[in-house]
């Protein structure tokens, strides 16, 4: 609800009368409330008030509690935007929500590429590139085939991510950037201003956001596109250069998955997937219903993530336990070590 609401233009307005998506939110909201016998939001204003300070998990919502960590919000306090948790939540369910805009983008890229190689390269440009200026087609190794099969996939950056006309690109993860409240001038943004919040919502603020005074010549990923492809690809590219220097093979796999198979991995198929999720139950809630073929899937996330307290307890908690040894949680660190139990394993269960 909350992640659709975000893509009506202008709502930031809260304007009378509300666009027809965001008053069905609000109805939806007040008849669950009432139900539940709480008092309902008295507008939309305050219906998004609570999604940026009560807690994902709280009855109003009515997302289970179990599915997300305690300190998870739908929007992000200091953003006021989506919260990467609330992006997980939609996707969590029959439709797939968000995550499943991203793998039908990508699934339809892939049918307009005609071979792997083109998909791989496009798919790779994007993950690359949440953020497209015009000046980037003048640069090296700019590939106009390439742009032409997937600029359908941009568009023009939105009012709500505009600061003063003016738009911030996080330097770590490159997706958008705003100051608390909007109320920080650009100009004296510095290095150490912990009030900035970008899309990526764990980055080091060690450099200052990127200044794009110009966004009119500004081209931005979809958000789907920008969440579930971009933001995991530097985890993706640091598990494929673990396995490179290790000496060990692998495949793409065909789909819009960040998936891998290894080769000469015996009578065994070990997979590799790729993911950058900030909620550990409903990672393994994904995968559970993705019902992996192989028979062991090492699935990756960034090392900060594995690090939390509670997060690979939590991933393995929300498995099936028949799932349990086969769905493996790791690093780019750990990866290599596990391929190698896992292949030992395998070979002795043969």
């Amino acid at each position: 609800m909350v992640a659709a609401l975000a893509e009506v233009q202008g709502l930031r307005s809260f304007a009378l009368p509300y666009p027809g998506l965001a008053q069905r939110a609000l109805d939806r909201t007040v008849m669950h409330c009432l139900d539940v016998g709480e008092t309902p939001p008295r507008s939309l204003p305050e219906l998004w008030e609570w999604c940026r300070t009560k807690p994902a998990g709280d009855p109003l919502f009515a997302v289970p509690a179990s599915l997300v960590t305690p300190g998870a919000t739908l929007v992000h306090p200091l953003g006021r935007m989506p919260t990467r948790s609330c992006l997980e939540v939609a996707s969590h369910g029959p439709d797939g929500g968000v995550a499943a805009q991203a793998r039908a983008l990508l699934g339809n890229l892939e049918a307009r590429c005609g071979t792997g190689e083109r998909y791989r390269q496009c798919r790779s440009f994007l993950a690359r590139h949440p953020v497209v200026h015009q000046q980037d087609r003048f640069g090296p190794g700019w590939s106009k085939a390439v742009w032409s099969r997937v600029k359908d996939l941009y568009g023009p950056l939105p009012e709500s991510l505009l600061v003063d006309g003016d738009f911030l690109c996080c330097p770590s993860c490159g997706l958008p950037a705003l100051p608390r409240d909007r109320a920080v001038p650009v100009p004296v943004l510095s290095a150490t201003d912990a009030d900035i919040w970008c899309e990526g919502e764990e980055c080091p603020r060690d450099d200052p956001p990127e200044l794009i005074r110009d966004p009119e010549q500004t081209w931005i990923l979809r958000r789907p596109l920008r969440t579930f492809l971009a933001l995991p690809h530097r985890t993706e590219e640091a598990a494929l250069d673990a396995l490179d220097r290790a000496g060990i093979d692998h495949e793409p796999l065909p789909g819009p998955l960040s998936a891998y198979r290894l080769r000469d991995s015996g009578p065994a198929i070990v997979d590799i997937q790729v993911y950058d999720r900030l909620q550990p139950a409903l990672l393994a809630a994904h995968l559970t219903d993705s019902a992996p073929l192989a028979d062991r899937t090492l699935v990756v996330v960034p090392d900060a993530l594995a690090g939390r307290d509670g997060y690979r307890g939590a991933f393995t908690d929300a498995l099936p336990a028949l799932l349990r040894d086969r769905l493996v949680l790791t690093t780019p660190v750990d990866l290599v070590p596990d391929v190698g139990r896992a292949r030992r394993e395998e070979k002795q269960d043969a």
